[in-house]
């Protein structure tokens, strides 16, 4: 026999164990690769072309999860030939199967987009749970866990409190994180809802959800609220004053989806902001304007200050362009040139029609107005009334009709030697 060769009868039992169990990690390994490489990469290839949205956050991890999920299956049913690989070789593979369950969890919790931190927390606490009950129970680390303790009075705080807490914290948050998302989902695919409406039911909705799991979370961690009787009015009053505005744009915000008098997509000037409505939150409305800045601004200020929306009942909206010509002009063939000018430019609605006024005579000019209507002022304004004028200057030039320019006399008077 050739002295490189490798007898597993030479070995003792427990390295035999230990390289059996080692075999069966990289058989599980190998296993959950050509799953992935098989099913997972065709069935990521489909969800990517039929059902994007629907996938979510999980688009491309579907491969990822298939692997891991093949090998957590095919290292959980290796875990249970304890009695052939031995005491070293069990805590081998039980030690593999909480890394790829560790693993499998955190691309879950990844894939309903919750933060990297939680998702971590809860791969690291299920992993912590399964290796435990694989080598022994939970009992053990349950009892540890528990003598871990500090005392304030009669209350009493131990280690395995505060993980149950986080845990169980962890899971609600990604549960109402889902079920927002699903329901707000839902709500926007109702065509008998308008956009005010999907917004205002969908904000129903998320507080109705987060406030089921905040008292699931009392319930389940067995929070005991009778005890905070005492301070309830004194807590309430502070939460009262201190969180007043809060709740007074919350108000003021719902009242605002409820008349329907400001709507997303609806074109507003308050005060020096002039924009379209991008959004209506729980304690802001954002307004997009043409700069591509975003102005927030509290609910409350547009109930009790004066607001111009530009498209309440409708999107048509009258702009005025100025023009003034001077006295000597044929001011006839000037109004004829001015409305020409509207004449192809596609915003420029053609019923109502474009008209021109004269609106004042004065020493220097002949002051005249072209009234036109837009039906899409979120577009803009400006760049509408610069293309008319540009298009008077070319025709002005044209026609040989010059600008007004301001004059001046000035008369000499001769003074005495």
């Amino acid at each position: 026999m050739a002295p490189w060769r490798l007898e597993l009868g030479a070995l003792t039992p427990e390295y035999q164990g230990l390289i059996l169990a080692a075999l069966l990690i990289f058989l599980a390994g190998l296993g959950a690769w050509a799953v992935g490489r098989l099913f997972g990469v065709r069935l990521e290839g489909w969800v990517d072309t039929r059902a994007p949205n629907l996938a979510g956050g999980f688009v491309g991890r579907i491969c990822t999860l298939s692997r891991y999920f093949t090998a957590t299956l095919l290292l959980a049913a290796f875990s249970g030939l304890g009695d052939v690989v031995g005491a070293s070789g069990r805590v081998l593979l039980v030690g593999a199967l909480g890394l790829s369950a560790a693993l499998l969890v955190y691309h879950i919790a990844r894939g309903f987009r919750l933060g990297t931190t939680i998702a971590s927390l809860l791969a690291l606490v299920l992993a912590t749970g399964l290796v435990a009950g694989r080598l022994g129970g939970l009992d053990p680390l349950t009892v540890g866990l528990d003598r871990a303790a500090i005392s304030f009075g009669k209350t009493r705080l131990s280690l395995l409190d505060i993980l149950n807490f986080v845990l169980i914290a962890a899971l609600l948050f990604g549960a109402v994180r889902v079920a927002v998302r699903s329901v707000n989902r839902s709500i926007g695919n109702i065509d008998a809802l308008d956009l005010s409406q999907r917004v205002l039911v969908q904000k129903f909705a998320s507080i109705a959800v987060v406030a089921v799991a905040f008292f699931v979370g009392i319930d389940v961690l067995g929070i005991d609220l009778t005890a905070l009787a005492v301070f309830s009015g004194a807590f309430g009053l502070a939460v009262g004053f201190g969180f007043q505005k809060t709740f007074g744009n919350l108000i003021s915000g719902l009242i605002l989806l409820m008349d329907r008098s400001i709507k997303p997509g609806d074109v507003i000037v308050v005060g020096d902001t002039f924009g379209w409505v991008n959004k209506i939150g729980v304690r802001y409305v954002s307004v997009l304007t043409r700069d591509g800045k975003e102005h927030l601004i509290p609910n409350e200020t547009l109930m009790t200050e004066p607001v111009e929306n530009w498209s309440y009942t409708n999107k048509n909206v009258r702009l005025h362009v100025k023009i003034a010509v001077p006295h000597d002009c044929d001011v006839r063939l000037a109004q004829r040139l001015m409305l020409e000018a509207t004449h192809g430019i596609a915003r420029i609605l053609d019923d109502p029609a474009p008209v021109c006024w004269i609106t004042a005579i004065t020493l220097n000019a002949i002051e005249h107005e072209i009234r036109i209507w837009i039906d899409d002022p979120e577009q803009g304004v400006t760049n509408v009334q610069g293309e008319v004028l540009l298009r008077i200057w070319q025709l002005f030039r044209e026609h040989g009709i010059p600008l007004p320019r301001e004059q001046q006399d000035l008369h000499l008077r001769s003074l005495p030697a």
